[in-house]
């Protein structure tokens, strides 16, 4: 069994293959939803903020526990990276997920612990998957071996969505929550309360909340009832 990590950590059982809308990136998510079957023995996902990095390699753990295998993921933030120790026993994993690996660029410290890292749990045969928001030759990286080693295995990239397929993703989310949102209240929202996914996301939680609360269609009266319920919510 793994060494017990030091660190707390959860999957998202929302972030699934079946609620990511693939827009362009269908290439994309075959290529991670069969990871386990291939030699492959490492990923890199890059890809603007927003378009879905995280729900996929969430997907990845998803589909991980499902064929029950070892699995670890963790999100960097430059502000404030944890200890060191938290690779300890990681190479025991079947597959580790690392997203936004970026923000450890030109920290000394973590740079040459990854590296290490890297090393070991490569040679152990397990499978890793990388996510930055630029591909690996971008990479601020100041530890030249390390650099080299984001480049090994498959970079794949994730095209952001159109205005349309933002629509359609809308759509596509709301009916996974169980909820309808008509074509024409998706464009007023998009219009005029949230232009990035991230933002929109945020919302939905908020709308099918109200609507089920409610027990109500949503419509474009609606959703200014609830936005400005929102907004004086946030002001007080």
């Amino acid at each position: 069994m793994p060494k017990q990590l030091p660190l707390e950590f959860e999957f998202q059982s929302n972030q699934s293959f079946n609620t990511f809308y693939p827009g362009n990136n269908a290439e994309v998510i075959n290529h991670l939803q069969h990871f386990f079957s291939h030699d492959e023995q490492q990923i890199f996902l890059w890809g603007e903020i927003g378009t879905g990095k995280t729900h996929l390699l969430q997907a990845v753990c998803q589909e991980s526990i499902q064929q029950n295998k070892t699995c670890f993921y963790f999100s960097f933030d430059s502000k404030q990276l944890p200890d060191i120790e938290i690779l300890t026993g990681l190479e025991s994993f079947d597959i580790v997920c690392f997203d936004n690996i970026d923000k450890i660029a030109e920290n000394s410290d973590w740079e040459h612990a990854f590296f290490n890292f890297f090393n070991l749990h490569r040679d152990t045969n397990k499978q890793l998957i990388l996510s930055a928001n630029c591909p690996p030759k971008y990479l601020p990286i100041q530890l030249p071996d390390l650099k080299t080693r984001m480049s090994w295995g498959l970079t794949l990239k994730i095209s952001p969505l159109s205005d349309e397929q933002q629509l359609d993703a809308l759509i596509y989310k709301a009916n996974d929550l169980g909820f309808e949102i008509p074509v024409n209240v998706g464009k007023f929202l998009m219009s005029h309360y949230a232009r990035d996914l991230p933002s929109i996301w945020v919302l939905l939680d908020r709308i099918n909340h109200a609507t089920l609360a409610a027990k109500r269609k949503l419509t474009i009266p609606f959703l200014k009832q609830i936005m400005d319920e929102q907004g004086q919510n946030e002001a007080s």
